[in-house]
């Protein structure tokens, strides 16, 4: 089970019990987006399972100075359970950052609690033997690496290192955030559709104040409460679980998918529209999404929005469906659950905010945006 123990706060051992609760709570925060948890879940349950451990710990229980090493897959996630990684990806990312920077990690941060990217960080500490931080760079599901939290706080996200499959490495020395989103994007068709991501380490002391601490074992809690709902959770139930709100009970009536705007000449994400007809009532809910589900309209007023998670559950099973897997005639159950107050605060809520994606509307979040921010 998820145990504590420790001088300086809690540190988290994740054993084989609790790959579940993890799974499925970064399934949710992934807001239809994030890549597929389970081909994640099931890499770490095999390490667990021959013995490796993993130590989850707080960032104020690591020295001020320690290096803290952000890492995630990044690239066409559903690529990722076709072309497994082999186990040396990640590692190749890590010591290419750590020769370009001449700095060694101490620890392990994820990108991305959201999807797949929630588990890959905790396979990586495994491998690499080294500790995991009860923290990412996002929160949720993001499409990204400019709208990173590292990048919202100001601070640069370069050097990095991208490692591919087949063994090519490249690291991009200098850059605004968005020129390493630029070539990323470049980089990857080329290296199979994904690749291994390791930023230059962060000084735990200075990591507090660009990053959305305690979201590994906030998504463990949130896992074990939505399984404890059993199958067919009733949406009260899941309210109360997920401190969230439920905004249709329904069935999926029509799903629209359609080329995103482009920049430079290159086509952009995919975008696609979700209708849900509420059961007993003519209610209509339509979410937008990219990667992730962006935006709720309620019979055309927007009810919930980015940068709150959105996420669509199946009625029977309780368990998320994917943007990209989203069918008509589903029985669902569409969630908002808060984001972290990281992205409230001011000037950081237009980074995630509708607008960012090209949607032309403003946040409409459960909790009121930092002091400053318009709602």
């Amino acid at each position: 089970m998820l145990s504590a123990y420790g001088k300086l706060g809690c540190m988290l051992r994740i054993d084989l019990p609790d790959v579940a609760a993890l799974e499925r709570g970064v399934a949710v925060l992934g807001s239809g987006g994030g890549g597929d948890s389970r081909t994640a879940a099931t890499l770490l349950r095999r390490r667990l399972a021959d013995g490796l451990d993993v130590a989850v710990r707080p960032l104020a229980a690591l020295p001020p100075r320690a290096r803290v090493v952000p890492v995630g897959v990044v690239g066409a996630t559903a690529v990722f359970a076709e072309k497994l990684p082999g186990g040396h990806e990640v590692a190749a990312a890590v010591d290419a950052i750590q020769r370009w920077t001449g700095e060694r990690a101490d620890a392990l941060v994820s990108i991305e609690i959201g999807g797949l990217n929630g588990v890959m960080p905790l396979v990586a500490a495994c491998d690499l033997g080294l500790g995991a931080v009860d923290a990412d760079l996002s929160g949720r599901g993001l499409p990204r690496l400019d709208q990173l939290s590292l990048a919202a706080a100001g601070r640069p996200i370069t050097p990095a290192a991208l490692a591919e499959p087949s063994g090519q490495v490249l690291v991009q020395g200098t850059g605004a955030p968005a020129d390493l989103e630029r070539t990323a994007r470049t980089f990857l068709p080329g290296a199979g559709g994904w690749a291994a991501l390791a930023l230059a380490p962060v000084p735990a002391g200075e990591l507090a104040a660009c990053c959305v601490t305690g979201s590994v074992s906030a998504a463990v809690r949130l896992g074990r409460r939505l399984l404890a709902l059993g199958d067919s959770p009733d949406p009260d139930r899941l309210a109360a679980a997920t401190g969230g709100r439920v905004l249709s009970v329904g069935r999926v009536a029509e799903v629209a998918r359609r080329p995103g705007p482009g920049a430079h000449g290159r086509p952009g994400f995919a975008r696609g529209s979700v209708t849900v007809t509420g059961h007993g009532t003519d209610e209509l809910l339509r979410l937008e999404m990219e990667n992730e589900y962006l935006l709720a309209l309620r019979d055309g007023r927007v009810v919930a929005s980015t940068p709150d998670v959105i996420a669509v559950l199946d009625r029977r099973t309780g368990a998320p469906i994917a943007g990209d897997t989203v069918r008509v005639g589903m029985e669902v159950l569409v969630l908002q659950v808060a984001i972290a107050p990281f992205w409230t605060e001011p000037g950081r809520l237009a980074v995630l905010a509708p607008r960012a994606y090209g949607l032309d509307a403003d946040p409409a979040l459960l909790l009121p945006p930092g002091p400053g921010e318009a709602r």
